[in-house]
């Protein structure tokens, strides 16, 4: 009885663990410590930053995001979303800003069409075919998360 209770047990561990490895896997953010992480911050005090700031900052991570698995359609909807996403990454790991790098659309957005005509003895028939995978595609985006100090003006 002991041995079933323990093959259960390592079951259950099993399963857990496969699933936190398939969420780990659809994660839709992502980030790599470049210093020291602080205190977390409230993604909405988190600031985007278009250009380098010329006032003292500390870089704490490269943070990236996907709209992935989100249930918007359009390319601004998207970019709020990894907007949203990063800022949510970066605080976190109590980052009160971030430099933008980029917004791009991912390598999965592609549109394709082709005709295929079959001509027979008896019949001819044409096939035609259209993709819009673009429609499903995500967006994606990089950026510095950065710590600007309080007393600084331009914050």
């Amino acid at each position: 009885m002991t041995d079933d209770i323990g093959f259960a047990n390592k079951s259950w561990r099993a399963v857990a663990l496969c699933g936190a490895s398939l969420l780990a896997a659809c994660t839709t953010s992502s980030h790599v410590l470049l210093g020291d992480t602080r205190p977390a911050e409230s993604p909405r005090d988190v600031i985007i930053y278009l250009e380098p700031l010329r006032r003292p900052y500390a870089k704490i991570a490269l943070v990236a995001a996907s709209s992935s698995h989100s249930w918007v359609w359009t390319a601004e909807g998207k970019a709020d979303v990894v907007i949203a996403r990063l800022k949510t990454e970066a605080a976190k790991l109590g980052a009160n800003g971030i430099l933008l790098e980029e917004i791009t659309d991912g390598p999965d957005a592609a549109a394709g069409a082709g005709i295929a005509p079959e001509i027979t003895r008896d019949h001819a028939s044409v096939g035609v075919g259209f993709d819009a995978t673009g429609l499903l595609g995500a967006r994606h985006g990089r950026g510095v998360a950065i710590y600007v100090a309080p007393d600084d003006p331009s914050h």
